[in-house]
């Protein structure tokens, strides 16, 4: 779905893309503009239960690593502090959702985080090029981490019949995955790097990477004598149970049924305005309550994170009531759903972009995974709309078409 194609087909005209980025910065300027002691009091309460939930944990695996129970126990109430440090502190910190309280300790410059990849790399690959970039194919390389094919824009390719295996790996290798995204390896093997800067950049990673190692690996377990080989594996444990959780949570922000993928024509001289516009549709939301929203890092709130990503994350869900009235007001979609069914979507997107495009049954115009301006290209215009006097708009459309293709498969049937 390009950007390109909203005014047509959802029919928004520049002016009401314009109105609808107007409102969408009246909000991010409402409640940003509100912060105070409340927001700090909370993410410095968060950090404290972190890193108390972590000291317990590993005192607990260097004492009891060998008795079973206390070896569950401690693998995953670390691997819990581990997601939290990841989701709510690590990655919001360095989005410089809290730069504001001005504190050296939680701010985007100083914070490093607990896991293989150094921030400064992160902060590059994620908050510059993805959040900038969001879901265009080419551009953000996240849109399949350059080894899984997430959407027909991707040629297909033999190496993809392996999709599901790689996606498998790495979700739980995750850390390294994003620890090694900004050496861009595909650039180096084709030799078009800068060597000198990726040797700099190897450099770093393998120094971050090290300590990491060294301190799951050879430290806390050297620190449980008889129990050394319990710790590891508990630490190894920990590492894999926040690696699947932070894979889970972000491909089920931006690859379940919905979440547009965009073109880099589709970017071309666009408007804050429009960058708004692709965010909402490029992003998928989490339904399930405080508990996800908290081990998600408040990321249930995909779509908001992607408008205000510099929005202290505790304040998405006040965010989100005012989002949903512009995407009603506009008719455009706000994708949102519970984390194992967004997860089952976007495991069948992956497993279903594994093979070439004349072996699927849906074209790329209307499968539930994607969509183009063609699957409209038939509809009445204008659209009837659910209420008198209500514009039509691209959930209309949407939801028009879907209506005809279940009649034509009842019909069929």
């Amino acid at each position: 779905m390009a950007i390109t194609d909203i005014p047509e087909f959802a029919h928004l005209t520049e002016a009401d893309i314009e109105a609808l980025g107007e409102e969408l910065e009246q909000i991010r300027q409402d409640i940003i503009g509100s912060l105070g002691e409340r927001d700090a009091t909370y993410i410095r309460n968060t950090i404290r239960f972190q890193r108390a939930l972590e000291v317990s944990s590993r005192a607990l695996l260097m004492v009891g690593s060998r008795n079973r129970t206390a070896w569950a126990i401690g693998a995953g109430a670390l691997g819990l502090s581990k997601i939290v440090e990841n989701m709510e502190l690590g990655h919001n910190i360095m989005h410089g959702q809290w730069d504001w309280m001005n504190d050296p300790e939680v701010h985007s410059t100083t914070w490093e985080w607990d896991i293989v990849g150094t921030a400064e790399h992160w902060k590059q690959t994620h908050n510059y090029i993805h959040h900038k970039y969001t879901n265009i194919v080419g551009l953000d390389d996240d849109v399949g981490y350059g080894v899984l094919r997430v959407t027909r824009d991707q040629r297909w390719h033999p190496f993809f019949y392996g999709n599901l295996v790689y996606n498998a790996a790495l979700a739980l290798l995750f850390q390294w995955g994003v620890g090694i995204q900004h050496l861009e390896l595909g650039k180096v093997a084709k030799g078009r790097d800068d060597r000198r800067e990726t040797m700099n950049k190897l450099g770093l990673f393998a120094k971050k990477a090290g300590r990491q190692l060294a301190k799951d690996y050879v430290l806390y377990p050297a620190l449980s004598r008889k129990g050394w080989k319990s710790t590891m594996t508990a630490n190894l444990t920990a590492n894999g149970i926040r690696n699947v959780w932070t894979n889970a949570v972000i491909f089920c922000g931006h690859f379940p049924d919905g979440a547009e993928k965009f073109t880099k024509k589709d970017v071309e001289n666009e408007t804050r305005s429009e960058w708004y516009l692709r965010q909402m549709l490029g992003s998928a939301n989490l339904t399930g309550g405080p508990v996800v929203d908290f081990l998600s890092g408040n990321l249930s709130y995909q779509i908001e994170h992607h408008i205000y990503p510099d929005m202290s994350s505790n304040r998405l869900a006040e965010a989100s009531i005012r989002v949903r009235e512009v995407c009603r007001k506009y008719d455009l979609p706000y994708v949102a759903g519970p984390l194992p069914v967004q997860y089952f979507k976007a495991w069948r997107t992956i497993a279903k972009m594994s093979l070439p495009d004349h072996m699927l049954r849906r074209t790329a115009d209307d499968a539930p995974e994607t969509h183009s301006e063609r699957m409209f290209a038939d509809l009445p215009k204008p659209l009837p709309t659910q209420k008198e006097g209500q514009r039509a708009g691209l959930q209309t459309a949407l939801n028009y078409s879907a209506k005809r293709r279940a009649r034509k498969l009842a019909s069929a049937a």
